[in-house]
């Protein structure tokens, strides 16, 4: 195929030079057809096929290959016949030519028949519809690359978005996701659609009927919002949150986030929404926080309380005083094991209760296999059996991140009291964390010794008098006792002492 700068040459040397054909291809070393071809047309025509290539190995199959290719429509979308298999199959039958040559001629069917997707274009009104989805993303937390879950929640009306970053797509996290969007948005949209996503959908009936789950349903109660469910397969009725999700990995998470924790990366994502909100989508007249403005006062009020977000299980305790949620296996105290407890999972952490009492509380471990250690938890059972200290898991974990006072005061107290009794006031000491800050316990520890106390009442005395009062005293009001107000503000008479030496006197 010639240039256009080649095809307007031979064009303004027959049309305005003058020159013939046959000097044109002399001069040009073009052919003659090539030549009448430009001649005809200054603008390239499109390339067509006039008769089908020849394919002599496969074009005894060609029947067969349709015939496959038919079948696909009674067969269940994930298991149709597709490049592979039909060379296997044709294969099997005599085939001799190459698997490339299947899967060109496929693809020629495949353009031959395929019609482009085409849409209608949507129009909602302010506060009603609100699309939901889920999408994956890669953020550095913590100095380890993590794939994290971002849920999304999209206006339908102001294209406003809400984002945030989970380690899984659990229930519990699809349902505080919303009450975190419902908060940042001011409100409950109308009607929310979603995917038939198995955190909602129990069971996918005829047409559009679903069996909703019983949680999610609790949930769609207490917030008395209307959910909507696409066609299977048919991800384009919520075009606009799917697109959502790709805009919010192509601007808020580009370049990859480095944070320390998903606290961290949620705030990141919560700024990153907010400045979105000063944006003019295409072909809107207003931007995103004026159009909100219009919604809002459409919105559902949220309720005067949220709905906890998750999944409560009954619990039993095993032999080293720990509950097993998910593989992993996390410590209780003690003084208040039971048999069987409650656990509430939250997305990021959870609770063990017994009855209505919180007994233990633990941050959310989403590795597999792991046991997470309090070890104040084991305290009181070290003080009974101090002779397990140095081999207690808990402790061993714990000691290899205390501060270096703390071994030096545990030097101290076992010189000065052997036969375990040391331990025993040191685990005291190290008890007085249950009821105050590591930070605050280091200070008061390192104060006592600088006085060479070391017990946990002088640890404790030094703890007292770090703690301010949690409420200061209250000024006495003396205006109905005017005497009164003189007292501590009068000059000192020094010689009053001297009276006391008088007193002593033998007379």
């Amino acid at each position: 195929m010639i240039t256009v700068e080649t095809r307007e040459e031979i064009r303004r040397a027959y049309f305005i030079e003058q020159k013939s054909k046959r000097q044109i291809e002399r001069e040009s070393g073009h052919s003659r057809h090539t030549i009448n071809k430009a001649l005809a047309s200054a603008e390239a025509q499109p390339y067509s096929l006039h008769r089908p290539r020849p394919a002599p190995k496969l074009d005894d199959y060609k029947t067969l290959i349709k015939q496959l290719l038919d079948e696909n429509e009674k067969m269940p979308r994930k298991q149709h016949w597709i490049g592979r298999t039909i060379f296997k199959q044709i294969q099997a039958k005599g085939y001799q030519g190459a698997e490339s040559s299947v899967r060109r001629y496929l693809g020629q069917q495949r353009r031959e028949q395929q019609r482009p997707d085409v849409f209608l274009p949507l129009e909602y009104d302010p506060g009603v519809d609100a699309q939901v989805d889920w999408g994956e993303a890669q953020a550095d937390i913590a100095g380890q690359r993590r794939t994290v879950q971002l849920f999304v929640l999209r206006l339908c009306y102001s294209r406003k978005i809400f984002v945030m970053a989970f380690p899984s797509q659990k229930q519990e996290c699809f349902f505080s996701g919303h009450v975190q969007a419902f908060h940042y948005m001011g409100g409950v949209p109308q009607r929310l659609t979603y995917d038939n996503l198995s955190t909602a959908v129990l069971r996918v009936l005829e047409g559009r009927n679903r069996q909703e789950q019983a949680a999610f349903l609790l949930f769609r109660s207490h917030y008395l919002f209307t959910s909507h469910f696409c066609t299977p397969a048919q991800g384009h009725e919520k075009g606009g949150v799917e697109h959502g999700v790709g805009y919010a990995r192509r601007n808020f998470l580009v370049p990859i986030p480095k944070v320390e924790s998903f606290e961290a990366l949620n705030a990141h994502l919560l700024n990153a929404c907010r400045q979105d909100d000063a944006r003019r989508p295409d072909r809107q007249t207003h931007t995103i926080t004026e159009s909100l403005a219009q919604e809002q006062p459409r919105f559902r009020s949220l309720p005067a309380h949220d709905l906890p977000c998750c999944a409560t299980v009954q619990v039993a305790l095993n032999p080293y005083s720990q509950v097993t949620f998910e593989t992993n296996r996390y410590s209780v105290p003690v003084d208040a094991a039971r048999a069987v407890l409650t656990l509430k999972a939250y997305p990021f952490a959870f609770d063990i209760l017994d009855g209505e009492k919180r007994i233990a509380h633990h941050r959310r471990c989403y590795e597999r296999q792991q046991d997470i250690f309090e070890p104040c938890h084991y305290l009181p059972l070290l003080i009974q059996r101090p002779g397990a200290f140095e081999h207690a898991r808990p402790l061993r974990q714990w000691r290899g991140k205390w501060a270096g006072i703390y071994e030096e005061l545990l030097t101290r107290l076992r010189a000065e009291r052997p036969e375990g009794d040391g331990v025993r006031e040191f685990i005291r000491v190290r008890m007085l964390h249950q009821q105050h800050p590591a930070p605050l316990v280091e200070q008061a520890v390192t104060q006592a010794m600088n006085l060479g106390c070391y017990h946990a009442e002088d640890v404790a005395l030094c703890l007292r008098q770090l703690t301010p009062p949690e409420t200061p005293p209250t000024a006495l009001d003396i205006s109905q006792h005017p005497g009164l107000t003189t007292i501590g503000t009068q000059p000192l008479d020094l010689q009053r002492y001297n009276q006391l030496f008088a007193a002593e006197t033998p007379s």
